[in-house]
């Protein structure tokens, strides 16, 4: 586990709720936003974070297929059911932690999708110096309170010193585990409210302004715009790899096994159209290669399957916030044929990325009979990937 000068640092996100004024019929923090749900951006936003060493959902008992399904290939902590109340739910999260003994919590709606790191850590940095921090907004329009019969105004209400809070707040965990426990028969609306009625300080950080939390159709309508008018640049990424070809019984070619009396050489499955793949995604972030990554002096590698490396490649450019835009691979060799396989390996690389196969092209050639891959002796590939990630 990453550690913040021997901090633990713990997150849950509570997602237990029903989201009914969001429309649709589905819980809202499952429904998309672009290409991801709500829940799987707020959550990617911790796991990527160096400060949070432990990230937990707190889920619906009706939702599990749901979870699974907008949490796919993220190693997180086992999910933990809620309560009928949205405090039940934090209580329920926190008493799930208690064997973990993290020294800070971070809890999070998860209805909020655009939580930005420099939040993360500007909460948990306020934790050094209080018990408690959250993130909040001063108020900036005049305040009225209305009468619910016929929505007349009351009054003005003066908006000196209000704020609108905002998550993920940050507690003491021992404290707000304390807090919550000992809690008074009134419905608290967050977490800070059963630290305050317990006595301690919350200190309140900077929030931000994108930080929204979907509630409504109109705050999906919000979240689409928001990220169509985040600006990007587009990264092209190349790679190449080359592997012996020797007696066998099948050759490994995007994650296909193709019947043939050969069969690539190498540490792992060998499979250089992948290994191909994974350098270019790789090479349009900018990360290096897939020898640093994965290199062939480390044991663990030795003989496994390339689809690995393709899918850890595909969760770095994920992290970095960016979404792949096409793909174009070219096996480079005289046997085996490719055509008949084409499309199923078209198929898979979509699968393993988590794209359409329209945005997946598999080609083949041959060097005429010239060189290496001419006299039978090897197969080469090479990958070309495009990807869009957000300026920051």
């Amino acid at each position: 586990m990453l550690q913040r000068d021997g901090i633990k640092v713990a997150a849950l996100l509570l997602a237990g709720g029903r989201g009914t004024r969001a429309g649709s019929g589905q819980p809202k923090q499952y429904r998309a936003i672009g290409d991801r749900s709500v829940l799987r951006r707020a959550l990617d936003c911790f796991v990527a974070s160096p400060f949070v060493d432990i990230v937990r959902v707190v889920i619906h008992p009706d939702d599990y297929e749901l979870y699974e399904e907008a949490t796919s290939g993220l190693k997180i902590a086992e999910p933990v059911h809620g309560g009928s109340e949205r405090h039940l739910s934090a209580l329920n999260g926190l008493e799930s932690l208690v064997a973990e003994a993290p020294d800070y919590v971070l809890i999070h709606d998860a209805a909020r999708p655009f939580v930005s790191p420099e939040l993360i850590e500007g909460v948990i940095s306020a934790l050094d110096d209080a018990p408690g921090a959250i993130p909040a907004l001063p108020v900036s329009d005049t305040l009225k309170r209305v009468a619910p019969t016929d929505l007349a105004i009351v009054e003005t209400v003066d908006r000196g010193g209000i704020w609108r809070a905002q998550t993920p707040q940050g507690f003491h965990f021992n404290a707000i585990l304390d807090a919550h426990r000992s809690r008074e028969s009134e419905l608290p609306t967050d977490d800070a409210a059963v630290f305050e009625r317990a006595g301690m300080t919350v200190a309140v950080t900077e929030g931000d302004e994108q930080n929204i939390k979907v509630t409504s159709p109109k705050d999906f309508e919000l979240a689409a715009r928001m990220l169509w008018n985040t600006r990007v640049q587009t990264r092209i990424g190349s790679g190449f790899d080359v592997h012996k070809l020797g007696p066998g019984d099948g050759v490994m070619l995007c994650g296909v096994d193709i019947p043939c009396d050969l069969t690539l050489i190498g540490h792992s499955d060998a499979d250089v159209a992948l290994h191909a793949l994974t350098d270019a995604l790789l090479g349009a972030l900018g990360a290096g290669d897939i020898g640093q990554h994965f290199p062939p002096s480390d044991p663990q590698w030795k003989g496994a399957a390339s689809h690995l490396f393709v899918e850890a490649a595909a969760e770095h450019v994920r992290q970095a916030g960016g979404l792949i835009s096409n793909i174009d691979v070219t096996i480079i060799g005289e046997r085996p044929k490719v055509g008949p396989h084409r499309e199923q390996m078209r198929a898979n690389i979509a699968r393993l990325l988590s794209i359409s196969p329209q945005q997946v092209n598999v080609k083949a050639t041959t060097t005429e009979r010239l060189g290496f891959a001419g006299r039978g002796e090897g197969l080469a590939a090479q990958a070309v990937v495009s990807i869009e990630l957000p300026v920051r």
